[in-house]
């Protein structure tokens, strides 16, 4: 028996995924396979450094040392063959904020901000709530499932005064994991238009056997001068709680923007258990993460050959990344309400709805695997009753 495959009671520790069935669902008897953080156990040597730190009686102010910088520099380095300079890093307590700070920091209100839906729905709300142009370059989907990015229609919007883009590599929800080819074009043409990037790499660690997550900072150093790089031991070792991110800004001047914003608003401390966490994970993670992933593809490939032999009317792409499938439920012929309805009455599931990822979305509801098999099972049991 793996150490993944424990069911651990979470109802009524707070947690988002599932203390707020009710609010969003409507009611609590269904599985929360929604928000993106995984029913695993933090790991051991997690818990144990916090629980040492929690034998000192105070809890008062505390600084992130530069082992908390080198932790995560030595991590790039031996997992993504990033070399990363310490001067390049500064701090956010979530990637969610680092975009959110970078878009104060790099544009003015009413200045456009191109996202590539169907993506992460804090792509929308933070260009549009704090007063900027929402500029769409929406992905392709290809017959087979695989969504690919319009190369044509993204320099179009390019040319037209976008200021800042933000990315998703790999990509929340459609699991694509960017080719080096794909990301040098990219940046290729920002870099060519003078239009900065903002990579959110949350899921970087999450990339499966065939594929390779690329860094944009690692394809050419004239990157540098246009990207800004957020990530997070946070879905990693699934310390979402403890609201810690590290931020990459090779370039001085973007750097010195981003840190006027992050100190503008007061939220350059974090905290003591974060910075703890943050540290230990990046410094002995390895072997745990590469067991995770072993037991995450599994779990994909079940859930995936399962869809396509049981379930006639969802769709599903194998993704390459992130712990999230994509499900397209068109073939049933219903509509996105009658779909949602049933997946919380009748299958009692609990997914995200597709249309908060955008209007691409439609149609579409996106499901969280990071769970036990057993888990796993009876989701997929659930939906061959009601859509097989």
């Amino acid at each position: 028996m793996s150490e993944f495959d424990s069911i651990i009671e979470r109802a009524g520790t707070g947690s988002i995924k599932y203390d707020k069935r009710k609010e969003i669902f409507g009611t609590e008897d269904l599985l929360p396979m929604w928000v993106a953080d995984m029913d695993f156990k933090t790991p051991e040597f997690i818990l144990d450094a916090l629980k040492q730190r929690l034998e000192h009686p105070i809890l008062g102010y505390t600084m992130r040392s530069s082992s908390f910088f080198e932790a995560f520099i030595s991590w790039a380095k031996r997992r993504y063959d990033l070399d990363v300079e310490p001067c390049w890093l500064t701090f956010s307590p979530g990637v969610v904020s680092a975009l959110a700070l970078s878009v104060l920091a790099l544009t003015e209100k009413g200045d456009k901000v191109l996202i590539q839906p169907p993506v992460y729905p804090p792509f929308f709300s933070v260009v549009k709530e704090l007063g900027r142009t929402l500029v769409e370059n929406p992905l392709k989907r290809l017959d087979d499932g695989r969504y690919i990015i319009d190369f044509n229609d993204l320099e179009q919007k390019l040319t037209g005064g976008v200021k800042l883009m933000i990315i998703s590599n790999p990509h929340n929800p459609v699991g694509r994991v960017w080719t080096a080819e794909e990301l040098y074009k990219l940046a290729d043409l920002a870099y060519k238009y003078n239009v900065k990037i903002v990579s959110d790499d949350i899921h970087s660690d999450f990339v499966y056997s065939k594929y390779r997550y690329n860094p944009l900072l690692g394809l050419d150093p004239k990157f540098r001068e246009i990207t800004i790089m957020a990530l997070s031991p946070s879905k990693t070792f699934n310390i979402a709680g403890l609201s810690t991110s590290i931020v990459v800004i090779p370039d001085k001047a973007i750097r010195e923007a981003y840190n006027q914003k992050l100190h503008g608003v007061h939220l350059f401390l974090g905290n003591i258990f974060g910075n703890i966490a943050f540290e230990v994970a990046y410094n002995q993670g390895d072997k745990w993460l590469d067991n995770l992933l072993r037991y995450l593809e599994a779990n994909v490939d079940f859930a995936v050959d399962f869809i396509n032999e049981n379930i006639d009317g969802i769709e599903v792409w194998r993704p390459e990344g992130t712990f999230l499938l994509w499900l397209n439920f068109e073939k049933t012929g219903l509509t996105h309400e009658q779909i949602q309805k049933k997946l919380i009455y009748e299958a009692k599931l609990g997914l995200n709805d597709g249309l908060t990822f955008g209007r691409q979305g439609h149609k579409f509801f996106r499901m969280n695997i990071a769970a036990p098999r057993a888990i796993v099972q009876q989701a997929l049991s659930n939906l061959k009753k009601v859509f097989g």
